[in-house]
């Protein structure tokens, strides 16, 4: 081995011994730490016990941000005993409630697990325990918050969707009182008078079926239901409406399939989906109708061939009061309610809906229910035992018959 290679073994095992020397200096700094701060010697009597009695995440700190206890939820959000918190955000309110020894409440986007985990917004309570332990209890809210901006967004657009038929048949019953002399213009704003009374209606029979929905806990007529009647219900339904757009319905698949629920709200669910493909399908087209049965589960699936969804829109389809094509929605009548309402009419029967959607193809609308065995498909009611006690019985009044013809010979 020459010089020169002694000289590069030598450095390489320099560097490998100062890499090993920095780690155990950095092991024993941090060893020490933890002794100096004490991990769990310093919680308070009876804190742990109370850490696992509580649902929401909560954690005890030491100075140096490193958890000394949790409850059993800490771990969602990658907070283990031992280990240095790893959002710099709570270390800095642990760091504020400590300093002023005063109980503070602040709300924060916390990640939930390891990266890249799902932000949930949190509220976030510090409490100093002690000169050096602080208690952080965590409260998710954000299905809360999620909730409540519905709401918000459900009564802002319910009034503003009202306001336009409102204020169209305001309009046009002042345009017919001055039109009084004029019987063809007289006709022609009841006409549309008419169409902007039946949006209304429409509009407001729409928004108390997603309110029934959402509230009631029960359905009101649960039965085992033919997915057939449900189907040509809806399909009877929605007729008139693509004979005038001059498109077909076309339906096929599996018959004599069943499930429970309440047909009606059902019924209603489907011609929604039949409804918006017929309304986002060129003239001349078809919209299919398609029952599939797959292992414990049916497919109720509605397609068109239509403009399609974006996929930046798909997300968003099931929104209330959202609409696609917005110029399409204003001639057509839409509400932006339909989608809304199959989802959660779906939702209260065990099922979900599912999309298929490309641009200028079409899209195609699956309903997903438990199937439940047909009502002619019970269990027979044992004819062999009914077989077997005819048997005795002959058999009894035969051996009867035999004892007295043998006694009187």
């Amino acid at each position: 081995m020459t010089p020169a290679q002694f000289a590069l073994l030598g450095l390489a095992v320099g560097v490998l011994i100062g890499v090993a020397l920095t780690a155990v200096i950095f092991l024993a700094l941090r060893e020490r730490e933890r002794r100096e701060y004490g991990l769990g010697m310093d919680i308070p009597e009876g804190a742990r016990v109370v850490l696992q009695g509580l649902d929401d995440p909560a954690i005890v700190l030491d100075a140096a941000g490193i958890v000394i206890a949790g409850s059993a939820s800490a771990a969602m959000f990658g907070f283990e005993e031992g280990r240095l918190l790893p959002t710099h955000e709570l270390r800095s309110v642990a760091r504020r409630a400590r300093e002023s020894d005063v109980a503070s409440k602040t709300t924060l986007r916390v990640r939930r697990g390891s990266a890249p985990g799902e932000i949930r917004l949190v509220t976030v309570r510090a409490t100093a325990l002690t000169q050096r332990l602080t208690l952080l209890v965590l409260r998710d809210i954000t299905e809360r918050e999620r909730v409540e901006q519905m709401r918000r967004d459900f009564v802002s657009n319910t009034s503003h969707e009202l306001k336009t038929p409102v204020g169209a048949v305001s309009l046009l019953a002042e345009a017919i009182e001055s039109a009084a002399d004029d019987p063809d213009q007289v006709r022609n704003f009841a006409s549309r008078l008419s169409a902007e009374a039946h949006r209304l209606g429409t509009l407001t029979s729409r928004i108390m079926n997603l309110s029934r929905l959402q509230a009631a806990d029960e359905l009101n007529d649960e039965r085992v239901v033919s997915v057939d009647e449900i189907v040509a219900s809806a399909v009877e339904a929605h007729t008139v409406q693509a004979e005038s757009a001059g498109v077909q319905l076309v339906r096929g698949g599996a018959r004599g399939v069943h499930v429970r629920g309440d047909a009606q709200v059902l019924s209603e669910a489907v011609g929604n989906l039949i409804a918006n493909a017929i309304a986002y399908s060129p003239k001349g087209s078809s919209v299919g109708i398609g029952i599939k049965p797959a292992d414990e589960y049916v497919e109720i699936a509605v397609t068109d061939r239509g403009i399609g969804i974006s996929e930046a829109e798909q997300e968003r389809v099931f929104e209330r009061f959202y609409r696609a094509d917005q110029a399409r929605s204003r001639r057509t009548g839409g509400t932006g309610l339909g989608l809304a309402i199959v989802k959660h009419a779906v939702q209260r029967h065990g099922g979900e809906v599912r999309l298929w959607s490309r641009e200028g193809r079409g899209s195609t609308f699956t309903i997903v229910l438990p199937m439940v065995p047909s009502p002619t498909d019970d269990p027979p009611r044992k004819p062999a035992r009914k077989k077997k006690l005819k048997k005795e019985r002959a058999s009894a009044r035969s051996g009867a018959a035999a004892s007295k013809n043998g006694d009187t010979e």
